[in-house]
């Protein structure tokens, strides 16, 4: 969680896709947002957060994702 919290503090604009294995509109996102990463370059960061992996729960809860898909667009540590 540490490494993600340092990671949204830049001033590089982060878009995090909150994302479950088993979730079909997620899996329909994975080449849009490659595409949008491809038009970007070094403009944006894309990360991506398995909403059932252990770790990754209490970044789950800290935002309330309650549903997937869910992107978040954070710069500078502000949503």
């Amino acid at each position: 969680m540490e490494k993600f919290e340092e990671l949204i503090q830049g001033t590089t604009p982060v878009l995090v896709d909150y994302f479950a294995t088993w979730c079909g509109p997620c899996k329909m996102m994975h080449p849009v947002l490659e595409e949008l990463k491809k038009q970007l370059g070094e403009k944006i960061k894309i990360i991506k957060i398995d909403i059932d992996t252990p770790p990754n729960r209490p970044n789950v809860a800290k935002y309330g994702i309650q549903s997937v898909p869910t992107l978040i667009l954070f710069k500078e540590g502000k949503l």
